[in-house]
């Protein structure tokens, strides 16, 4: 009998049990209260008087009039280039940041560096224990929590940079776990800090079979690819010959539909899947309930959300938000309507646009899904579709069709005959005529978006489908040096940069 899971397990219900359950919206405002009482001394604060704010009557109101949006280019221009430039201290948050999280996004050529404090790190260690904790609401058994945790992120061997250190969240992350968890945690501390990403999943596999693995925690790509290699290495079936014990995959970063039918492929037998939302600038929300891929913001946090309606009016060609988009509250928002996420924070990102885009599937219980990127954002020729509509769009083809696309990138352009088309590359492994997914793909995107339907009837000429191998995508971010770790695929494109993705394709062939 697995007498300390048990104890562990009994432990996490007990805690759970204890702990009550708290008001959101109060802890939405105590958030903001706290972020601007904090951060009033500092260069930004002063600039835009938190002071003043504070002793309003509407203090979300006022916050929200008073301090403009901030994506990562304009923040960096005017406020935390003077971290590196000047080694300024006390700009947007108190003191220096002992990190700078890199993230190069989708889109960017040259990595982001996004302030991580240590208020940070206290905020997603106590998110990964609210994690932990939510476990006791599913079905695992006492034996589980006394089995491994592989976390499949960024590198761990931080480089330093004066007098900070910088690499991507996960491996900022992994390099703080506490004392406590290191016995648990895989791959380990020597193979967590090997930098190039096909070295350190080499080592992973050779070392599989001395790992009792129950859990796994990474980006879904990036994990299959993991999961193959480890498979391959060993010449077996599926991933439970090696991992008997594998039951969890905690997902990351994107929506994990996509990926179903070929991660299942992967497996000897189902697992439990939880959704996690940690990005560049926080752990904002973790699915805590099983029967949903919808995940409960972590609304008592170090992280003060508001929503942008997202609608094509609001959005700038670069995915930025125009200066009379409306941003409203938690307390306003509207189950399945779509939204801009905008957060401020205990690094000092201040109505940050993160560039994600989620809807609300439960309001009672503050649980949201990530629909997709302002950046992928399709409407040249007024088609308005969002990757969340894409990603639909390509389920109805997997189940249509029974095959497994777990990666695409579209982009509209001018065929030779001067009109416009959606261009389209699937990414799969199986054989399927692409005349045929165009038509059906075109068909299910008339049928789930009527802006869609109404821009094929003018402007939009068509749909062209190539097939691709599902690696094609993981090769050209290793090109553009966006290899493992945190990287997502784009998936849309400029014309610019779609035709690089061509030419790209075409050497590979």
């Amino acid at each position: 009998m697995a007498v300390f899971g048990s104890i562990i397990k009994s432990l996490i219900e007990l805690k759970e049990t204890l702990t009550p359950e708290s008001d959101a919206l109060k802890d939405q405002e105590e958030v903001l209260k706290n972020l601007l009482s904090k951060a009033k001394d500092t260069e930004f604060g002063k600039h835009y008087d938190f002071e003043r704010i504070l002793n309003a009557e509407n203090i979300k109101k006022e916050f929200a009039s008073t301090v403009p949006y901030f994506d990562y280019h304009k923040i960096n221009e005017e406020w935390w280039h003077k971290y590196h430039d000047e080694g300024a201290e006390n700009v947007t948050w108190p003191g220096r940041p002992p990190y700078f999280a890199l993230s190069s996004g989708t889109t960017g050529k040259s990595s982001k560096r996004i302030p991580v404090t240590e208020e940070m790190l206290e905020a997603i260690r106590k998110a990964g224990i609210k994690q932990v904790s939510a476990l006791s609401n599913f079905d695992l058994p006492p034996d589980f929590f006394e089995k491994e945790i592989m976390m499949l992120g960024s590198s761990t061997d931080l480089r330093k940079a004066g007098d900070h250190e910088e690499g991507e969240i996960s491996g900022i992350s992994a390099s703080n776990i506490p004392f406590w968890f290191r016995g648990y945690y895989k791959p380990g501390e020597e193979i967590a800090k090997i930098d190039e990403w096909d070295e350190r999943v080499q080592k992973i596999a050779e070392n599989a079979k001395n790992w009792d693995i129950g859990a796994l925690s990474g980006i879904p790509s990036w994990m299959e690819l993991m999961l193959k290699k480890v498979i391959e290495y060993h010449n077996v079936k599926n991933i439970h010959e090696i991992w008997p014990n594998l039951q969890v995959y905690a997902s990351g970063g994107v929506a994990f539909e996509p990926y179903e039918k070929s991660f299942e492929k992967l497996l000897g037998k189902p697992i439990q899947v939880i959704d996690t939302y940690l990005a560049s600038e926080g752990f904002l929300a973790l699915q805590n309930r099983p029967g949903t891929h919808s995940m409960k913001l972590i609304l008592d946090g170090g992280v003060y959300f508001e929503f942008v309606p997202f609608k094509p009016e609001y959005i700038n060609e670069d995915g930025s938000l125009t200066e009379d988009a409306p941003a409203i509250p938690l307390e306003e928002t509207r189950e399945e309507e779509e939204y801009v996420l905008l957060i401020s924070t205990v690094s000092g990102a201040w109505r940050y646009i993160i560039g994600d885009t989620i809807k609300f599937t439960d309001r009672e219980k503050f649980e949201i899904r990530i629909t997709g990127r302002t950046k992928f954002f399709l409407n040249v020729v007024g088609s308005q579709l969002s990757v969340n509509k894409m990603n639909d769009a390509i389920k109805s083809l997997e189940d249509q069709f029974d095959i497994s696309i777990p990666e695409f990138v579209v982009a509209a352009k001018r065929a030779e005959d001067g009109e416009y088309y959606h261009f389209w590359y699937l990414g799969t492994e199986d054989s399927e005529d692409p005349e045929k997914l165009a038509n059906a793909l075109d068909e299910a995107l008339k049928e789930a978006n009527k802006n869609y339907k109404v821009a094929r009837s003018k402007a939009l000429k068509g749909v062209k489908v190539n097939l691709v191998a599902p690696d094609m995508f993981h090769e050209w971010n290793a090109a553009n040096k966006k290899k493992g770790g945190q990287v997502k695929m784009e998936k849309v494109m400029s014309e610019e940069k779609f035709d690089e993705w061509e030419q790209f394709v075409k050497a590979q062939n």
